[in-house]
């Protein structure tokens, strides 16, 4: 009988999902999977090397469903704005605030995995776009603007929001924050973008305006390119192992 409860509930909870929504969730999907056709494209129509054809053909499909996304949602997010009153100030200040709590995030999650669950430090997610990064720095366009737009959208414009509707913020922020990090395929370190998840939800919730949220996604990224862009490896694996070696201290 329960089981039957659940179920009519869950069917009622996809039909109730926006036709608009359903079309971004599409259109996401579609991206992911569209370097198969373009990539070969590219390399044909344009003598481009695989790395670059790689490259363009994700800048590409990035930007196109970026564009029509904001296209199908923007009454949406200008309905936000005008329901709450945003300020530019307010979105402004929370997403300064909303970067060091992001950041914070990451750190206390980080050192969860190091230090309880012995998972070595580094992702291999940003490994791989770092890789690519440094071998066609246009590349950069995505994780610093078209990534962290799609992903809000997605991740809490549609999913949490639709989940917040009919389940409390923690396990509606749970659910579409592991959803955020299993799409990242990095599972090892899904404690991280489940934490940074929580606080994007938490931004969405507090200012009303899913904006925040995409730009303290932006900030992030960014920062976190441009760090490892610009910081040398070997002093950066230095400071962590001097700061393993503190926590370890203190912790006896």
């Amino acid at each position: 009988m329960n089981l039957k409860k659940y179920w009519l509930n869950f069917l009622d909870f996809i039909f109730s999902i926006p036709n608009r929504y359903w079309f971004v969730m599409i259109i996401y999907v579609l991206m992911q999977l569209s370097a198969f056709v373009t990539v070969p494209i590219f390399m044909m129509l344009f003598k481009f090397e695989p790395i670059d054809s790689l490259v363009y053909s994700q800048l590409f499909g990035f930007a196109l469903a970026t564009v029509l996304s904001l296209l199908i949602l923007r009454k949406d997010i200008t309905n936000e704005l005008k329901d709450n009153d945003t300020t530019i100030g307010k979105i402004i200040s929370w997403s300064i605030i909303g970067i060091f709590l992001a950041y914070l995030a990451q750190f206390v999650a980080a050192s969860i995995e190091m230090f309880v669950l012995n998972i070595e430090p580094g992702s291999e997610n940003t490994a791989d776009i770092m890789n690519v990064i440094n071998a066609s720095t246009i590349f950069l366009l995505i994780p610093a603007i078209f990534a962290p737009i799609l992903e809000e959208l997605l991740f809490r414009k549609i999913i949490f929001g639709s989940l917040y509707k009919r389940i409390n913020f923690f396990w509606a922020a749970i659910l579409s924050s592991l959803a955020f990090g299993v799409i990242h395929l990095d599972l090892t370190h899904l404690l991280i973008y489940t934490g940074m998840g929580l606080v994007f939800s938490y931004l969405y919730v507090k200012t009303k305006t899913i904006i925040v949220p995409i730009l303290v996604h932006m900030g992030m990224n960014t920062i976190t390119v441009l760090m490892q862009l610009t910081v040398d490896i070997e002093e950066l694996e230095r400071m962590q192992n001097e700061l393993s070696s503190i926590i370890n201290f203190i912790g006896g």
